[in-house]
């Protein structure tokens, strides 16, 4: 996926959060479920068809102290593994 596309969440799927700031996302219309951890629930809040994975990733680097090395490609994991569970698509939009 391209860091240009902009990423929004399925509009179906709900996000339950639990106490331990980790979320478990379920789509009703197909069933398919998701577990995330905490970080993974600051990704989903920013999928709202106005952030790129890179504008993810800068506000990940603002909102933890220590962001791992690694950040970007474990944020392309994420962000590929919600698109083809269809969680996630891209919505094309004028820089």
């Amino acid at each position: 996926m391209e860091l240009d596309h902009y990423l929004e969440a399925n509009p179906a799927v709900v996000m339950r959060e639990e106490q331990d700031n980790c979320a478990v996302l379920f789509d009703p219309e197909t069933g398919a479920g998701f577990g995330l951890n905490p970080v993974g629930v600051f990704v989903w809040k920013h999928l709202d068809g106005y952030h790129r994975m890179d504008d993810i990733l800068g506000a990940m680097h603002r909102e933890f102290a220590q962001v791992p090395g690694d950040a970007e490609a474990h944020l392309k994991e994420l962000v590929h593994a919600l698109v083809d569970k269809g969680l996630v698509g891209k919505v094309m939009r004028q820089r």
